[in-house]
């Protein structure tokens, strides 16, 4: 990790299987999120956001949306510094599907810096 570049884990939630990382690259004022998991994903495409909160307590408002992931994948650029990502308590969480929202596969916990 360095001031630039921040690698979260993402672990399985409910079974699924999905785990990898996310990776937060700063870009001025705006901020690049690369998800990359593996495992089983037979719903095709899965919702993903930034929530306040952490993994065992999100709140289930998203506070930025994130590209789909879809095979794995999912690369976006949200419109918010790297600072207000890491400045509090928040995760990244993926999704079963649009049909399934309330079904975590994957989350990650972005650290304090």
């Amino acid at each position: 990790m360095n001031a630039n570049t921040v690698t979260i884990p993402m672990r399985a939630e409910h079974g699924s299987g999905e785990s990898g990382t996310a990776t937060l690259t700063a870009m001025g004022d705006k901020t690049r999120v690369n998800i990359g998991l593996t495992g089983e994903n037979a719903t095709g495409k899965q919702p993903a956001h930034v929530h306040m909160g952490s993994c065992t307590k999100l709140n289930p408002t998203p506070k930025y949306a994130l590209k789909d992931v879809v095979l794995g994948k999912s690369n976006t650029v949200i419109d918010a510094p790297m600072a207000n990502l890491t400045k509090g308590t928040m995760a990244i969480n993926v999704h079963e599907s649009a049909k399934n929202l309330p079904k975590y596969v994957s989350c990650g916990n972005i650290m304090k810096m």
